[in-house]
């Protein structure tokens, strides 16, 4: 089948986040007397939403429901103001994304962040790039790896799943994309690493952004 639409991750995939998650993750560990982690260490903390970020960070002694809730909607409200301090596109992003838009391709963003703040980010960070959906968590969707939210978008776009590309860095996206019934890409770009994304089903891999184009013009299925 004819790629139509490519769905991607946010985190870690269009943009560089990780900075951003773990200046404000640190400052609400500090503001409690916990001991921060180095940025790195992010990496195994972001993708499956704010409280399983706040609630990995927490020392595990310190992870109890009300010590959880506390720190989550203080991270939410730091991260809230500070999300885009040190944020970026990854470099060749935005070229890939006028080459997509270029060749008439449905673009879709689908992440685990706030849905609001979601789109705030988009439209300050990729300015004037032709996304037809933009999702971040709603309360009545589930989180990925949960296909709903995907499966909503390829419905909204009149495209069938088995027509998207599903681009993302971690075994979330590899597993939201198979039950979806979308082809998965892993970028080594992100935050996790290849093994993750070809233990949990990624069919192609991607060094760079610029390989995301070759991998529509060379996958069929």
């Amino acid at each position: 089948m004819q790629v139509k639409a490519v769905l991607f991750d946010l985190d870690g995939t269009l943009l560089d986040t990780l900075e951003d998650h773990a200046r404000a993750a640190n400052r609400v560990l500090q503001s409690r007397g916990f001991q921060p982690h180095d940025v790195d260490v992010y990496r195994y903390f972001i993708g499956d939403g704010g409280k399983m970020l706040v609630t990995r960070a927490l020392p595990k002694e310190q992870r109890k429901e009300a010590v959880i809730d506390a720190c989550v909607a203080e991270f939410r409200e730091d991260y809230g103001r500070n999300s885009m301090e040190k944020t970026i596109p990854y470099k060749g992003i935005p070229e890939l994304l006028d080459k997509l838009g270029a060749r008439k391709l449905k673009l879709a963003i689908l992440s685990n962040k706030p849905h609001d703040l979601t789109g705030r980010i988009v439209a300050e960070l990729l300015p004037e790039r032709n996304f037809n959906a933009v999702f971040g968590h709603r309360d009545n969707v589930p989180r990925k790896p949960d296909p709903s939210g995907a499966v909503e978008i390829a419905r909204l776009l009149n495209i069938p799943p088995a027509a998207f590309l599903y681009v993302g860095d971690s075994a979330v996206d590899m597993k939201t994309a198979i039950a979806a019934g979308m082809f998965p890409v892993g970028v080594l770009w992100g935050f996790r690493p290849m093994r993750e994304l070809q233990k949990n089903g990624a069919k192609a891999l991607s060094e760079r952004p610029e390989d995301i184009m070759r991998i529509i013009d060379d996958t069929s299925f």
